[in-house]
């Protein structure tokens, strides 16, 4: 992005440097394309592509990260139970309402493009819904704590007592004298982690790759609040038979 900005000063493309900063050849393609068309959703889905081609072989295909994290039992268990969501919040009518999508099927390529394309769908396809998504992120600075969006329900003070687990929420809302589900800032949830420098070489190797810029051809409507209940519902039953049974085991 700094060098688009840089090639609009000056009022000539300068993508030929990008392989010098280690940018894959498929995007300055790509870039070269822009300058000539200046089609936004295109060169949005072929970020997309290049992202998740460039973390297929250097992160999912990884044996190291395939042990510790796709083939473990937590997390096949979160992509069967469909337990991970993408939100995008907004106000309308006074109130929360949640746009976003269900990650599935992580392992898989194709599928993370297609998950790509959806969101694309969802914060550029409703323009009037666009303005209020950018309006609640600009008044909410991100944490990554869920209390961001719902106050009402999370919170990032642990408000809970110890002993026995109970069921909090009833339709979306908390029950009567329940506290507020834990859900602690970013920072204080994952430890600071020192990666090594990623692989050298490009992913691509083949045009064949240009079959995946193509648009989606089916509707994206995108609303997820109900769905993300469900979720929240579904999350808590889970803590709670974790908790019977390490007490049994105990």
């Amino acid at each position: 992005m700094l060098l688009y900005h840089e090639s609009m000063r000056q009022g000539r493309p300068l993508f030929h440097l990008l392989p010098y900063l280690h940018v894959s050849f498929f995007m300055e393609a790509v870039w070269q394309d822009y300058w000539t068309f200046r089609d936004n959703a295109l060169l949005a889905i072929a970020m997309v592509v290049n992202e998740q081609s460039y973390l297929e072989k250097r992160v999912v295909k990884n044996a190291k990260y395939q042990k510790e994290v796709l083939n473990t039992i937590e997390f096949k268990l979160q992509d069967m139970f469909l337990f991970n969501q993408i939100l995008f919040p907004y106000e309308e009518g006074g109130g929360l309402q949640l746009a976003g999508q269900t990650l599935h099927a992580f392992g898989s390529l194709e599928e993370r493009i297609l998950l790509g394309k959806r969101l694309y769908m969802i914060l550029f396809g409703n323009m009037e819904r666009h303005g209020r998504i950018e309006n609640w992120a600009r008044r909410h600075p991100h944490t990554g704590s869920r209390k961001d969006y719902w106050p009402e329900i999370f919170n990032n003070i642990h408000e809970g007592l110890p002993g026995k687990y109970q069921l909090k929420l009833k339709a979306c809302k908390l029950k009567p004298g329940a506290a507020r589900i834990y859900s602690p800032e970013l920072e204080y949830a994952w430890k600071n982690v020192s990666h090594p420098e990623a692989e050298p070489g490009d992913w691509y190797k083949s045009w064949d790759v240009a079959d995946m810029l193509g648009p989606l051809h089916e509707p994206v409507q995108g609303e997820i609040f109900r769905e993300y209940c469900k979720t929240l519902e579904k999350l808590e039953l889970a803590v709670l038979a974790k908790k019977v049974v390490s007490t049994r085991e105990a």
